[in-house]
């Protein structure tokens, strides 16, 4: 057996077509031209590409976007005091705060800051709480786009084993609540996952994701899941980005795994592009809201 590639690049383009058509109808409909505020501190050069990216793709879909770049030695009250005044502006319907952050600032304050109607990442107390009981404002953009990516292939989530490796607070949790719940925005076949999350102090680890019709690898450790870990016929989502002698590679040994595997994402080009791709799409939601509220 040998995997299917899932090819997130393709998934994305067609969601961002979609997100295009509906930019156009909202604001022929009377609505103002969506925006994203970008807020990046410091020189992180993986950040600096992704903030450039997410600019790029608002551009691509009639989403206004507006980078604030804010040197390294910035204190937590001038990001504080910048994040309030784009709380406090009508035009703006999404802030995203690049993590991470210089070790001056703490990530939670300034995250707690962002008024939850404008958290298009979905990471603000209120949001998270939110998607736990299955009633989500936004979706968390990178556990999104994996929903998105399982419900375009024809993959169901109902019923089946899911081993989620990583329990971040931007993928582990999020995935896994949202995987459990009774219904999901793509109907109950998205959800209804029986979910395990496994970590650094998991016993047995490879014991645990064997038993996964699903497999989520989200622990940040170049290739560490291998095929002695996995089923035969899994399906095996890879969110770890990692550089390994100038090349990136995925949390899983895609080149083994593959062999075993039904499905399997690659790295870049799996699961990387959905999250860009569903930051605008919570970025056309805040705008929807703002013009109801």
């Amino acid at each position: 057996m040998t995997a299917i590639i899932l090819d997130g690049r393709a998934i994305a383009v067609q969601i961002k077509n979609e997100i295009s058509n509906d930019v156009a109808t909202f604001i022929k409909s009377g609505g103002a031209v969506p925006k994203l505020a970008a807020v990046l501190v410091g020189d992180d050069a993986a950040s600096k590409v992704y903030v450039k990216s997410k600019s790029r793709e608002c551009q691509r879909v009639g989403i206004d976007s507006e980078v604030h770049l804010l040197s390294g030695d910035t204190s937590q009250q001038q990001l504080l005091d910048l994040v309030t005044k784009l709380n406090d502006d009508a035009t703006v319907n999404g802030i995203l705060v690049q993590l991470p952050l210089p070790k001056q600032i703490d990530e939670t304050c300034i995250l707690d800051a962002v008024h939850p109607m404008k958290d298009v990442d979905a990471f603000h107390a209120e949001n998270v709480g939110l998607i736990s009981q299955g009633r989500p404002r936004f979706l968390s953009c990178t556990p999104h786009g994996i929903l998105q990516m399982l419900h375009r292939s024809q993959i169901e989530v109902a019923g089946k084993e899911v081993v989620v490796v990583g329990r971040s607070d931007i993928v582990g949790k999020p995935i896994a609540m949202m995987l459990a719940q009774r219904d999901s925005s793509l109907g109950p076949t998205a959800a209804n996952g029986t979910v395990t999350i496994c970590h650094s102090r998991t016993r047995d680890l490879a014991e645990v994701t064997r038993r996964g019709d699903i497999l989520i690898a989200a622990i940040g450790r170049p290739k560490f899941i291998t095929a002695d870990m996995v089923k035969d016929g899994v399906v095996v989502v890879d969110v770890g980005i990692n550089r390994v002698d100038e090349r990136l590679v995925g949390d899983v040994d895609f080149e083994s795994v593959k062999e075993k595997a039904s499905f399997i994402t690659p790295v870049p080009g799996g699961v990387g592009p959905l999250t860009v791709t569903m930051v605008l799409y919570n970025t056309l939601t805040a705008a929807k809201l703002a013009r109801v509220s």
